[in-house]
């Protein structure tokens, strides 16, 4: 088990994701372009179409689920690391709609904006980055 270490804060963003922008890679385009390495991603807005993913640990595959309807993003909270020397988010997204019911799970690629208001602190750290996991069958964080 790694300690904590408490990274201090870099700097921070807000940025606006637009109408029919793709949410999950706007951030990883906008992480990549400002060569943002580690972080914290907060996200509110709603969604024209989302795509989100549950993680079966006996199958060790992700299924992924459509809502091809207007939502509302009730929390989107992730981080960004590293995978293959590239910025990688991993966030997980709850949305609800015009009846309330809430439905969420990891975010994936396809989650098409409506609008959207995202914060991305970025720490002084060295870079997080992911190694496969055997036993999870995951790409974590290596703490070491």
């Amino acid at each position: 088990m790694a300690t904590p270490n408490n990274p201090k804060i870099k700097k921070t963003a807000w940025i606006g994701i637009v109408y029919g922008q793709d949410l999950y890679q706007a951030v990883n385009y906008y992480c990549l372009k400002n060569k943002i390495k580690n972080g914290i991603v907060l996200a509110i807005g709603t969604l024209q179409k989302t795509i989100f993913s549950y993680y079966n640990q006996k199958e060790r595959r992700y299924f992924k689920k459509l809502i091809n309807k207007p939502v509302e993003i009730i929390s989107c909270i992730g981080n960004i690391s590293l995978k293959d020397n590239l910025p990688f988010l991993h966030a997980h997204i709850s949305v609800a709609g015009h009846d309330g019911k809430c439905f969420g799970g990891h975010l994936e690629k396809g989650c098409v904006v409506f609008a959207c208001e995202c914060l991305i602190i970025e720490f002084e750290k060295q870079p997080l980055a992911r190694k496969y996991d055997g036993l999870t069958g995951l790409n974590l964080w290596s703490l070491k």
